[in-house]
């Protein structure tokens, strides 16, 4: 289970808009692993239904992971989905809580990932000294 404060939530929105969104991510959504939205935040010209997307996105990490376990992996902690426009990256920022965004060929997987993962650790940081 998690708990998210107020502060923190603004906190985490900052985050987002700043060093995803800022850097040329589509969208960028939160969720819970049961697909509940937790922050969402686009740059405007996205067309998503948040709430459908986010219970799919749930769906898929879960299916994933069990693929993951039949091969033997505890879990494959990321997920990337690549099309011809645009592409979905996933991240577990914890057990529960699941980092998304929807990002087009103007954006590098590399530089994808090196943003994701230190808004990541930021938002672990944060949560540190609270336990969820």
């Amino acid at each position: 289970m998690y708990g998210v404060t107020q502060e923190q939530l603004d906190k985490i929105d900052e985050l987002i808009v700043s060093d995803l969104i800022g850097v040329g991510v589509h969208s960028v959504i939160v969720v819970d692993v049961a697909g509940n939205v937790i922050a969402e935040h686009d740059n405007g010209t996205t067309n998503i239904e948040v709430h459908a997307f986010a219970a799919l996105a749930a769906g898929n990490f879960a299916a994933v992971d069990a693929m993951a376990q039949l091969v033997g992996e505890q879990e494959f902690s990321l997920h990337f989905h690549k099309g011809e426009d645009e592409s979905i990256h996933f991240s577990k920022i914890n057990d529960d809580i699941l980092l998304i965004t929807v990002f087009g060929n103007d954006v590098s997987l590399g530089f994808l990932r090196l943003k994701t993962a230190e808004v990541i650790d930021k938002i672990k940081e944060m949560w540190q000294t609270t336990e969820y």
